[in-house]
């Protein structure tokens, strides 16, 4: 059977355009097809804005920061509609630059929703041409979502609303303790925005360390944003000048401007004629696939955030590299989703790669070390916010099987620490590397001595 296409990619953000450039490279007959505007997640409402926006919340503890070295500032005042434009300007150039690679590469673009029909067949939604393609490989990614059965939770928000919004409001309630909720408190309380987190787990960033756990939400609390753990949101309802009455499940009742919801993503399978193809998606509806990005279909494959393995831009392009090696450079390639690194961008901001202590501790017996200490810059500045630095280390073996830090730069740390976790090296190892003073790096060759088991510590 002659087909249109040889590939067509659903879904224009990193991974999708990665697939599609390679490919076409390779010599594959390559479309793309994109409904909203060619970027995807990461670059338009997601990591790249999110980066952009905390830069600029940073400045105010930069500002208190500088008295201890001798500055003075007398007059500093925020403008939100100027960083608001500026990081606009900055994902519409990004995303000219990806439409840009992508006629380089001689891939088609299509402005337009594509729908699976079946598994050779699409149908584009606008003009409801039909193409035909050997090779189907989705790529849309997920979208925020909201708690539909709670009254009022239209007067909420998301993510994506966050970064266009007309002006700064006065007041925040953020529900949600992960990732994203921590960001943007990050960023609305770093702007002057009174922040209030509402979460209903007992501690923040399920899924990370306890140690760091602790850590990041006692520094948050210290810093000014409020966090109510063990609650969630009941309802919503107006109130007069677009304020909102946020009603909690233990009956407190906040005022605020505005209520964000930042309580996870979900996969962006609705109404894209998968199920009716064959396609079998999971629970969550994400595109149940193999470690080659197979799903069920022989002709469909699904990588990045639609198939809900380890939502990370960066995975999805190697999700898109190895699919492309295996289909069209005869090259069998399974991208290792192990050990793969994570940061918040939090204050403090996190980095994380690895097994967790209690993660670890279920597998093996461990030797955990850790350090808490004020960074040199801080202490200057009068600035009490302080790194913790944490190694789990497998007790017979000798690997370093996780690392965990919070505290300035976690995020730029932990990509090297990654290196040498996926790598293997033992603590010995890291041990025999000569520490670079004065750093806060050199504290992660330097802890000589593992810890005691913490009592509190999840078994």
């Amino acid at each position: 059977m002659a087909f249109d296409y040889d590939l067509f990619v659903i879904g224009a953000g990193s991974g999708g355009v990665r697939a599609a450039r390679l490919a076409s490279k390779a010599g594959a007959r390559v479309a793309i097809a994109e409904q909203v505007q060619v970027g995807g997640t990461c670059v338009l409402r997601g990591c790249v804005p999110k980066k952009l926006l905390i830069y600029g919340a940073e400045f105010s503890q930069t500002f208190r920061d500088a008295k201890g070295f001798g500055w003075t500032v007398d007059w500093a005042r925020f403008d939100w509609p100027t960083l608001r434009d500026h990081v606009q300007a900055e994902v519409n150039r990004l995303s000219g630059l990806y439409m840009n690679n992508l006629a380089a590469a001689h891939v088609e673009v299509i402005e337009d929703r594509a729908i699976v029909v079946d598994p050779h067949r699409l149908r584009l939604t606008a003009t409801g041409r039909e193409v035909t393609a050997e090779r189907i490989l989705v790529a849309v990614g997920g979208h925020t979502s909201r708690p539909h059965d709670t009254p009022g939770q239209e007067l909420g928000i998301t993510s994506t609303d966050c970064f266009t919004l007309d002006a700064l409001p006065a007041s925040i309630v953020i529900a949600g303790g992960g990732y994203i909720a921590l960001e943007f408190a990050n960023i609305f309380s770093g702007l002057g925005v009174e922040t209030t987190i509402v979460y209903r787990g007992e501690r923040i960033l399920r899924g990370f360390d306890h140690d760091i756990r602790k850590h990041v939400q006692a520094d948050m609390q210290r810093t000014g944003v409020h966090i109510m753990c063990g609650s969630t949101i009941a309802e919503i309802a107006p109130l007069g000048e677009n304020r909102k009455l946020v009603t909690l499940s233990n009956s407190m009742r906040l005022e605020t401007d505005h209520v964000l919801w930042a309580i996870g993503r979900e996969p962006n399978t609705k109404g894209m004629g998968l199920e009716a193809a064959g396609v079998r998606l999971t629970q969550r509806g994400a595109v149940a696939v193999d470690e080659y990005s197979r799903s069920n279909v022989a002709s469909i494959w699904a990588i990045g955030d639609v198939t809900d393995r380890i939502n990370l831009t960066p995975v999805a392009i190697r999700e898109a590299v190895a699919f492309v090696e295996t289909e069209f450079m005869g090259r069998p390639t399974a991208f290792d989703h192990a050990d793969v690194a994570s940061a918040v961008f939090s204050r403090p901001a996190v980095g994380a790669v690895g097994l967790t202590e209690e993660e670890a501790r279920a597998k093996s017996k461990i030797r955990v070390f850790r350090t808490v200490f004020r960074p040199m810059k801080n202490i200057l500045a009068g600035n009490e916010q302080r790194t913790l630095m944490k190694l789990i280390v497998n007790a017979e073996s000798d690997r370093v099987v996780g690392v965990h830090i919070a505290g300035p730069e976690a995020p730029e740390l932990i990509q090297l620490a990654a290196i040498a976790v996926k790598a293997g090296l033992t603590k010995a190892q890291w041990d025999a590397t000569c520490a670079v003073h004065p750093t806060a790096a050199e504290e992660l060759v330097l802890m000589g001595e593992p810890i005691a088991h913490d009592p509190e510590a999840p078994a």
